[in-house]
């Protein structure tokens, strides 16, 4: 039924949970899996703090948080591979999570995203955002929200 999994994940403790529910899932299926993390571009200074970015502050940023979503996925993909899941990761640098989940699932042909959500309602979410719920609303596959 579902022979290819996206499994988002930011590292955070609630990720875990769609990450683990995933998983189990895809062993249930059979499925093989893919871990997706994205990172937000550089942060845009304002005022005098913009005159004193330089290229190379921004490689040094970007090589920061290619490192640290390798040393995130490493870990998930060590145990889908250890309960016998075919494992690949992606990292989408300079992009948001929902916009990154959903062109990542087109094209690699996924027909299941799994994701952990914080389940805010009313104000909380308006202020805070969803992006479970935008992936949820957008997506043309099914998605599994996990709370």
């Amino acid at each position: 039924m579902y022979t290819h999994i996206l499994i988002p994940t930011d590292g955070s403790e609630l990720a875990q949970n769609g990450v683990d529910h995933g998983l189990s899932l895809a062993k249930a299926l059979g499925s093989r899996v893919t871990i997706i993390t994205a990172t937000e571009p550089f942060p845009v200074p304002t005022g005098g703090a913009a005159w004193g970015v330089t290229s190379a502050d921004i490689a040094s940023y970007n090589d920061g948080r290619e490192k640290a979503a390798e040393e995130m996925m490493a870990p998930i993909k060590a145990t889908a591979e250890k309960m016998g899941i075919q494992a690949a990761t992606v990292h989408v640098p300079g992009a948001r999570a929902a916009t990154a989940i959903l062109e990542t699932a087109e094209q690699l042909g996924c027909n299941l995203i799994v994701m952990a959500s914080h389940g805010r309602r009313g104000v909380k979410r308006l202020l805070l955002g969803s992006q479970a719920a935008e992936v949820v609303s957008s997506s043309t596959v099914p998605v599994l929200v996990i709370r």
